[in-house]
């Protein structure tokens, strides 16, 4: 696993860990449509702050720092996408990423508290709603990023804090279909395959592929990636490795 940190000239930099994983946070967002995030080759060659997602990350480093993390992950810079058995084995690790965090940050951009005034009643109610209506609640990978980590705090594009997933549980519900219990920590164990099937319906990945692939956490299931096989022989692998699992797990009884 790499984590991101910086230098003594502020310069971010990637250290890897392989065991004695230091505490860090992790930041969950939608990737820009634009193409502008930062990504791994970015840190390398010293690019980073010349790209539009660059914001992002530097939100992730000053929260962090707030709460005495010196280290943070963050998928578009600590993944080599470049290399297929890494994209695999982190895809595969995800979940773990995110649970073993100390911390999430997820960053709404589109959400901002400029434009309220937050000792209104009624511009609170429509800050609820803006929230609730971010594309963040619509995305495949955001899905195990929301119920993984014990700590998932959310914030407005201009870095406000809004609130953490058990202030903001009814919200999210709504937002979600999610029962509370799910994304606060009960065990998935104890919600059936079709229950959480249905709090991945409506979300949008953007290789088709990837619906599948983003519950393998979900799941608790590993399996190789196959891009270029189509939603629906992804959905049907990754359903038999469920039932084998499911059947297996039964005869352990």
């Amino acid at each position: 696993m790499r984590l991101l940190s910086v230098d003594k000239d502020g310069k971010l930099c990637l250290t890897e860990f392989h065991q004695n994983i230091p505490p860090y946070a992790v930041l969950s967002h939608t990737w820009r449509p634009d193409g502008g995030e930062v990504l791994f080759k970015n840190v390398n060659d010293g690019s980073a702050r010349e790209k539009a997602g660059y914001n992002k990350v530097a939100f992730c480093r000053e929260t962090a720092a707030s709460h005495g993390l010196k280290y943070f992950w963050v998928d578009t810079c600590c993944i080599d996408k470049s290399s297929s058995s890494e994209l695999q084995e982190s895809i595969n690790s995800m979940f773990s990423y995110y649970r073993g965090a100390n911390r999430c940050y997820v960053y709404l951009a589109d959400v901002s508290v400029r434009d309220y005034d937050l000792s209104s009643h009624s511009s609170q109610r429509s800050l609820e709603t803006s929230f609730r209506n971010s594309r963040w609640f619509t995305r495949g990978w955001t899905l195990q990023e929301l119920i993984a980590p014990s700590s998932v705090e959310f914030y407005s594009q201009e870095g406000k804090r809004l609130g953490d997933k058990h202030s903001l549980g009814p919200q999210i519900h709504e937002a979600t279909g999610i029962p509370v219990s799910a994304f606060q920590g009960a065990p998935l164990s104890g919600f059936d395959i079709e229950a959480r099937l249905r709090w991945s319906k409506g979300r949008q990945t953007t290789r088709e592929e990837d619906w599948a692939y983003s519950l393998f956490g979900i799941f608790d299931v590993c399996l190789p990636l196959l891009y270029g096989e189509g939603r629906t022989k992804a959905i049907t692998r990754l359903m038999r490795e469920i039932h084998l699992g499911s059947r297996g797990k039964c005869l352990v009884r």
